[in-house]
């Protein structure tokens, strides 16, 4: 013990309901604890009993020992904690040995367990009426984290970070039970930035005039991203990769080289999205816009839409349409004439799962379509191609692969605030209400009121959360008629509505000029979002016309899935897509995916299913493709089967066209048959 007393740094005395708490700290590191008793005397108090604790037991040492210890001691310092009476006790004992000691803020916690812990204004945490080191408020922080369910990975570093931050507990803790402080929830901010591009003046691009007329009673000049792509030569007929925000005005680029290509003779207009919801709404644009000038029609799969009686017609100047619309026209030898314009919406849907691969058969058999015509006919040149997309990570090879020329603007017209919360399921909705109630009470400086879509994971959950908006709201997803679908964004736009809640399917298309994006969710029917699929959701946040800035809300319930086949829980999947960088666009094939578009590329193109297969962005195994395809009977030689032709026609995968087959020979009901594939939900 004398080798240790020789070098105690500091020694801390902390009152206890047993006398006085004694630690010996020498360089920052506990060298013993003791407890000690004090007495009264004609002199004043003294040390009367000194106990070194060894363990569970103590051991019982010579009062002087104490002051020995003292005295040696570079410095002594007493809890603030300690009673009033207390400090001065102590003190009139150390100074009947001619001894100092400071009062200092320490741990409470710290103190009780026997450690030295000093606190600043600068490191103290807040709790409750008392303040804290940030070693045991941290402790606090995991003991409340286990309560709360188990929040793990990155975003218990995230309130680990916070609470250094702010420096109150509480306020952690609340944030955890679902409370809505703006300085705590705020997990950054997207500045908005501006490009210097020159607009280009609209009466100076040299349309026919019809089209000419119609853009310059509506702007003067072009958006930049409009402008850069004039400049990129898209009235020349280059193919074009435009990628670029939402709402910097892209759609315009595609329309404008159609709808001039078509007054001018050179071929008919596609504008191609992946969902009927959003063809649908593409359709009643293009007819509101320029259905004066130009014959407009839908193709949504192999029958009419129904909702308002609308035939396809092939011989249009327009046909919008989803993927799979045009591409089984194709499959079944439709004549779509002369096509000058090709536009793919939403074109990063090529790295999607399911859609992906249908994308890139797609394009390589429009493609082949138009090439076959452009030689067989004269005096038709072919097709422009435009994709459009606000969320690439590989643009420029996409764009080489694509053969198109890039056109990449980075403009975000208004700021984005990105905000993060805790809560469970029965929480969110109180959460939304709040929020939704919040931003419709605010008006921006152009006069409008926040309004705001809510995204959630399945349509179930968009009427139960509607249902208890206080402020006006409604469901929106492709379960509901046209018609309802038309109604819904009617009010939203003329502002009768606070909120619209939809599915993670519709976001790539969602036009409700909304100024706050919540998620409900953070995953599309059973498969967590992509930071792609997070990217175009969150950027429906905010328009420049509408609103000052955007905001986003993610509703995160710590240790939640929503399919056992999910690996990550929702807060470890928050700060993923908060952090992580866009993914590229990359087409993988697997067999099924592989057998699937070489079937439709032999039914289209016969002996130039390789050529068609090869220029696909994706890899196909031709050689093995149609091995299997003769393996399953769908071909014979390069012709399809009855059997493959059926198959191709309704997009069906090999694995399902043999389910349908066993079904139908075992003699189950067609119903029966169609449930087993799990396609009630299909959003095609």
């Amino acid at each position: 013990m004398a080798q240790q007393v020789q070098q105690v740094d500091t020694l801390f005395l902390h009152e206890t309901d047993k006398g006085y708490s004694v630690v010996a700290d020498r360089d920052g590191e506990r060298l013993f604890r003791a407890t000690l008793g004090l007495k009264e005397t004609s002199a004043g108090p003294r040390p009367g009993r000194f106990r070194i604790k060894r363990g569970s037991n103590e051991d019982p040492r010579s009062p002087d020992e104490f002051v020995e210890i003292a005295r040696r001691a570079e410095r002594i310092r007493i809890s603030e904690q300690t009673s009033r009476e207390g400090r001065g006790e102590l003190r009139a004992m150390l100074e009947g040995y001619q001894l100092e000691a400071r009062v200092v803020r320490t741990c409470r916690f710290c103190a009780s367990a026997g450690r030295y812990s000093p606190i600043t204004e600068e490191t103290a945490i807040r709790t409750d009426r008392e303040r804290i080191c940030p070693d045991c408020a941290m402790q606090e922080l995991e003991r409340e984290l286990s309560y709360a369910g188990g929040v793990t990975g990155a975003a218990e570093d995230r309130l680990k970070d916070l609470l250094l931050e702010v420096q109150d507990l509480e306020r952690i803790v609340n944030l955890l039970q679902g409370q809505l402080d703006p300085e705590l929830t705020k997990f950054d901010e997207i500045s908005a930035t501006v490009e210097d591009v020159d607009p280009v003046p609209v009466d100076s691009l040299g349309l026919h005039p019809d089209l000419q007329g119609l853009l310059e009673g509506r702007f003067e000049e072009l958006l930049p991203v409009q402008s850069l792509s004039v400049e990129s030569g898209l009235f020349d007929g280059e193919d074009q990769l435009v990628v670029s925000a939402t709402a910097t005005g892209k759609t315009l680029v595609g329309e404008m080289a159609g709808i001039d290509r078509v007054l001018k003779g050179d071929g008919k207009m596609l504008f191609l999205v992946p969902l009927v919801a959003l063809a649908n709404q593409k359709h009643e644009d293009f007819l509101d816009t320029y259905g004066d000038l130009v014959d407009v029609t839908i193709r949504v799969g192999a029958s009419r839409v129904r909702d308002d009686g609308n035939r396809f017609d092939p011989g249009a100047d327009v046909i919008v349409g989803t993927y799979e619309g045009i591409d089984h026209a194709l499959r079944t030898g439709r004549d779509l004439g002369d096509v000058g314009t090709v536009v793919i919406d939403e074109v990063h849907t090529l790295k999607e799962g399911e859609r992906g691969h249908r994308l890139d058969g797609l394009i390589a058999r429009l493609k082949d379509y138009c090439e076959q015509r452009a030689a067989n006919r004269s005096g038709y040149g072919g097709a422009q191609w435009i994709y459009l997309s606000a969320t690439v990570g590989n643009p420029g090879w996409l764009a080489e692969s694509l053969g198109a020329r890039l056109v990449e603007f980075e403009e975000r017209p208004v700021p984005i605030e990105r905000h993060v919360t805790f809560a469970d399921g029965r929480e969110k909705t109180r959460i939304e209400n709040k929020l939704v109630r919040r931003e419709f009470d605010r008006e921006s400086s152009k006069g409008y009121r926040g309004q705001t879509i809510i995204f959630t994971n399945s349509r179930r959950r968009c009427h139960e959360i509607s249902r208890k908006l206080e402020y006006a709201s409604a469901p929106y997803h492709a379960g509901l008629d046209y018609k309802r679908r038309k109604k819904v964004e009617r009010m939203f736009g003329d502002q009768e509505l606070s909120a619209v809640v939809t599915t993670a399917a519709l976001a790539a298309g969602v036009d409700f000029p909304a100024s706050q994006v919540v998620f409900d969710s953070l995953a599309m029917g059973i498969e967590w979002l992509s930071v792609q699929e997070f990217h175009q959701m969150l950027g429906r946040a905010g328009r420049p016309d509408y609103h000052d800035r955007g905001v986003v809300y993610l509703l995160v319930e710590p240790d939640c899935t929503y399919h056992n086949s999910m690996e990550r829980t929702e807060d470890e999947v928050a700060f993923t897509l908060l952090k992580d960088e866009m993914e590229p666009v990359h087409t993988l094939y697997d067999q099924s995916a592989a057998v699937e578009e070489t079937l439709a590329n032999v039914t289209v193109a016969g002996k130039r299913t390789k050529a068609l297969n090869d220029r696909m962005i994706g890899e196909v195994p031709t050689k093995h493709a149609i091995g299997k395809l003769l393996e399953y009977g769908f071909i014979d030689g390069l012709e399809p089967t009855p059997l493959g032709r059926a198959v191709t026609t309704h997009f069906l995968s090999p694995d399902d066209a043999f389910r349908i087959l066993d079904g139908i020979r075992k003699g189950n009901d067609s119903v029966d048959i169609v449930a087993e594939l799990e396609l009630v939900d299909d959003d095609r």
